[in-house]
């Protein structure tokens, strides 16, 4: 079985990156073994461009941000994407309802693999270009990680802490990938 592990989101506003910066901070602090094959992918922004890339998986785990009214910074929501809760809006950027909308047309087309999402509420910055995370986020990040780790291994995949970067680390250098 092989699984994506997919980080979405805008790395250039803060918080609004935690899902790729989160998908890289797992792929450099752990190695992965076991029965199945798992990749971690840097989603970005590019929603339907993603639909290849989420077909070819047998399950797929999503790190992102997630709107939820009445939410405080730094609340993290865990779900199937067959069974989202009311109360999440998916309003809160452009990036989520464009994942949304991927997601719904991938899903149409009868494609979509099960899609389990970790989801964290961020600060909103508006339109200042920041690669600094909120310290709400930055420990909302590490329940992400525990939830992330046991969805890992329920399916057959151990993980083995091998570094121990700093999320705030990983993510001032996000913009230039890792391998």
């Amino acid at each position: 079985m092989k699984i994506l592990v997919l980080g979405i989101g805008n790395i250039l506003f803060g918080d609004e990156g935690i899902g790729v910066h989160l998908s890289n901070f797992l792929k450099l602090n752990y190695r992965f073994s076991g029965e199945n094959e798992v990749d971690f992918v840097d989603g970005g922004t590019l929603a339907t461009m993603l639909i290849p890339l989420i077909t070819s998986y047998d399950k797929v785990l999503i790190l992102d941000c997630v709107s939820v009214n009445n939410a405080h910074i730094g609340e993290v929501y865990y779900f199937d994407f067959d069974n989202v809760p009311k109360i999440i809006t998916w309003a809160g950027s452009a990036h989520e309802v464009e994942m949304l909308q991927t997601l719904r047309l991938t899903a149409i087309n009868g494609d979509l693999p099960p899609v389990k999402i970790i989801g964290i509420i961020p600060e909103i910055i508006g339109e200042d270009t920041a690669f600094t995370l909120s310290e709400p986020v930055k420990e909302g990040a590490k329940v992400m990680e525990k939830l992330a780790l046991e969805f890992l291994a329920e399916n057959g995949i151990h993980a083995q802490r091998i570094d121990n970067r700093d999320l705030q680390e990983v993510a001032n250098g996000s913009f230039r990938g890792y391998e």
